[in-house]
């Protein structure tokens, strides 16, 4: 019987993928052997020793200490993709929004209230204020071609914008769905410096913290739209106040309010309703869910952000899983712990991702507890797991 912990609501069509012989799933739950998440911060949780692995049901990992589950083993998946066109949808409204004063507007009609058989002539002689330009024929600027930014890309240049897009890290598959009508930028600075709009598309880490600060604003045309539906951080607020005063954005979309952005002219604030969707929500369950059965289950592993890949179908044999330091000689020393007991290789799969590898093993016949403490005594290795069939 394994045990998941959930510390958020999770979509019954989620769970209703583990079966009750199998898994017990819980929001208080003893020696958990996976944590389900979407949005709980884990970073200063003591991490139960019993954890084998921790699944988030959407993208961000940044309420994840992926640094003490690696140490530890841990492996850490998220759902790239699973909620992406219910974001996509939310940056395409949003690309009316910044260009139609539409937020603007309906605040202020709704200050209208009261003015009876004057409120159509107030409406016709005042509506000016609110408008603004089509994006037809406009220049958009995608920076990050990941599930979520090709999907905007191609949508937007369905709409008429002339499309540009920016990631030296685009992945095989997001560049074959990538329509050849959106271009792509060798460089960050010529794609901001030519966009009328910018949309964000990019995971938050140590090289993207800020990306968008007082440099990068000064290259913008004046009057550029900002949108950002993919982490807070990634924008410098005291520059982009700046910017907005200079008149460099005229608008800044945020699915990420903060209590600095709620005081600023300019500012559309969101509250992060991204993937607020019933759709997203069952997909990124059901996606967390599969994850972790496979793992638990076979030791399968994808879609994980701190170990590599590596999936082996499981036949009849038993199945070692291992994990460990991505150092020289690992294979050697797990291979002459095994032929030192009679215990004979008949598959193996290893890969390595940073600093990590991780292995699984099928073997004939079986092994002792012996035999697993001895694998787990050999310096660098920081988890085994048995899988009897």
């Amino acid at each position: 019987m394994f045990k998941i912990q959930k510390l958020n609501k999770i979509s019954p069509r989620g769970l209703v993928l583990l079966p009750s012989d199998r898994y017990e799933h819980a929001a208080e739950i003893v020696s958990p052997d996976a944590i389900l998440v979407r949005s709980a911060d884990m970073n200063d949780m003591d991490i139960p020793s019993s954890l084998k692995a921790v699944a988030r049901a959407g993208a961000g990992i940044d309420n994840i200490p992926i640094d003490r589950c690696s140490e530890k083993g841990i492996v850490v998946f998220n759902t790239p993709g699973a909620n992406a066109n219910g974001v996509k949808e939310l940056v395409l409204m949003a690309l009316f929004l910044s260009s139609r004063k539409i937020y603007d507007g309906i605040a202020w009609a709704k200050s209208l209230k009261g003015k009876g058989d004057e409120l159509p002539i107030v409406i016709e002689k005042d509506k000016w204020n609110f408008e603004g330009p089509e994006i037809k024929g406009k220049k958009l600027g995608v920076i990050g071609l990941g599930a979520i930014g090709v999907m905007v890309a191609n949508d937007a240049q369905a709409l008429g914008m002339d499309v540009t897009g920016y990631d030296p890290f685009m992945s095989e598959d997001a560049a074959w769905d990538l329509s050849l009508a959106v271009k792509k930028s060798s460089s960050l600075d010529s794609l901001i410096a030519s966009s009328d709009y910018i949309t964000l598309h990019l995971p938050l880490n140590d090289d993207t913290r800020g990306l968008i600060d007082k440099e990068r604003f000064g290259l913008m045309k004046k009057g550029v739209r900002l949108l950002n539906f993919a982490r807070g951080g990634l924008v410098n607020n005291d520059d982009l106040r700046a910017a907005i005063d200079q008149g460099i954005v005229v608008c800044y979309v945020t699915d990420f309010p903060e209590e600095e952005l709620l005081n600023m002219d300019n500012v559309v604030p969101i509250p992060h309703l991204g993937a607020s969707t019933p759709e997203s929500e069952d997909n990124c369950a059901v996606m967390a869910v599969n994850q972790l059965k496979a793992f638990l289950e076979m030791g399968n592993i994808t879609d994980s952000v701190n170990f590599p890949e590596c999936v082996m179908p499981l036949g009849d044999r038993n199945r070692i899983i291992i994990a460990n330091r991505n150092v020289p000689n690992m294979i050697g020393q797990i291979s002459e712990v095994l032929a030192e007991n009679g215990i004979n290789i008949s598959d193996m799969l290893n890969r390595s991702r940073g600093g990590y590898a991780y292995n699984i093993i099928d073997i004939d016949g079986n092994i002792g507890e012996s035999v697993i403490e001895r694998l787990r005594s050999i310096r660098d290795i920081i988890m085994v797991r048995y899988i009897k069939r």
